[in-house]
């Protein structure tokens, strides 16, 4: 009999029919809900879905049992829920709740929706954090930044990404703060100095990674949206030693099963990792396209192979550096496209026109490109970064 694996919102982001495809030629049934009416998917959707089901407001959680109710009805017990999407993870725990679904239900979600939360399981798991608490007035962050100093950093306890995450350097900034911050839980924390690292990838049955790697971060998400700056990141052929072993350690606490992982540490100038947050899905972005062109794998096919049989035929080293480099339409730069393909052509492997819903993280244009020699992924990003 086949397996039912019901996905919600497929058409978000648009390059994740991948996702969908391999799930239906695992021979599992792969079945939509989406807002998008069905006129509107792309063709390479259509093709990947056994079927789809439109709401129109996934918001209406009557309207989603409703879509689930139908597809019970019609193919037999749902497997699987999923959006790989961290907008709807709450939603995603409710409906597993509802249909008796393996994965994540809604008693453990706020461990991996909430940023304060978060702290408990990083520290089970031996992990510094930065010293931080959820906040409500000016009264109680002033009470936390004796403890911490300036600057801080608040951001919404349950927010997505960097969205709404402010720097406070002074004390003529929290007031300002408080008068114009969303009516949201806020985490106020310590700043932490220090380059981002990850630890990424896809956790099998048994909690072990099936795939994993690390990445470096030019910056923080939060600068570059806050300050409408270009990017880059690329992953490490060879994980730090200590990364992969917090790393680990977070899976276990954290119990990521059949899931992928995006832990994120800051790496001090004392060489400690301290936990930044942890996130349940595919780290952002075209970065499983970057996981396949650094280990050349298909993680599409392995994380569908995971969800239809339990495990997977991967088998990888991790060959190249892939880094991303964005630019963004409001930069002088000096070198042109035609110059960047001339120059790197032979390290390119795709050049992405970013969707304005992605374009403040991601850039206006993203390139893509390998090399198993860091110097050459350096020297590519420089040429590409530099302004007149």
């Amino acid at each position: 009999m086949n397996r039912n694996i019901v996905i919600l919102s497929p058409h978000f982001p648009p390059h994740y029919h991948r996702f969908w495809l391999n799930v239906k030629q695992a021979g599992a049934n792969a079945l939509g809900i989406g807002d998008e009416p069905a006129e509107g998917l792309s063709e390479d959707l259509r093709s990947a879905l056994t079927e789809y089901y439109f709401v129109s407001d996934m918001h209406d959680y009557d309207a989603l049992i409703r879509a689930c109710g139908y597809f019970t009805h019609r193919y037999g017990k749902i497997d699987r829920f999923d959006s790989l999407n961290e907008y709807w993870l709450g939603t995603e725990a409710r409906i597993r709740d509802d249909f008796n679904i393996a994965g994540v239900r809604s008693a453990d979600i706020d461990f991996i929706r909430r940023k304060s939360m978060m702290k408990e399981l990083f520290h089970a798991a031996g992990v510094r954090v930065a010293r931080g608490r959820i906040v409500h007035s000016p009264a109680e962050a002033r009470a936390l930044i004796r403890e911490t100093g300036y600057p801080v950093i608040a951001k919404p306890d349950a927010g997505v990404g960097a969205l709404n995450t402010r720097r406070i350097d002074a004390e003529a900034d929290l007031d300002p703060f408080f008068k114009t911050k969303p009516a949201v839980d806020y985490l106020m924390e310590e700043f932490v100095a220090g380059a981002i690292h990850s630890f990424d990838g896809l956790a099998d049955a048994d909690g072990n990674p099936l795939f994993c790697t690390g990445h470096v971060f030019s910056q923080g998400i939060m600068e570059t949206v806050n300050e409408a700056r270009h990017i880059y990141y690329y992953s490490m052929r060879e994980i730090p030693a200590e990364l992969e072993r917090i790393g680990r350690a977070c899976l276990k606490s954290f119990g990521v099963k059949e899931r992928f992982f995006h832990i994120e540490f800051f790496l001090t100038a004392s060489g400690e990792y301290v936990a930044l947050e942890v996130n349940m899905r595919p780290p952002g972005g075209y970065t499983t396209d970057m996981f396949n062109y650094g280990a050349d794998i298909d993680v599409y096919r392995a994380w569908a192979q995971l969800l239809v049989h339990g495990c997977a035929d991967l088998v990888y080293t991790r060959k190249y550096h892939c880094c991303y480099a964005s630019r963004k339409f409001n930069q002088p730069y000096r070198h042109s496209h035609d110059e960047i393909l001339e120059r790197f052509g032979h390290l390119m492997l795709q050049v992405q026109s970013v969707p304005g819903v992605f374009s403040s993280a991601l850039g206006d244009l993203g390139y893509i490109f390998r090399s198993d020699a860091l110097n050459d992924i350096m020297d590519a990003v420089r040429f590409i970064h530099e302004t007149a």
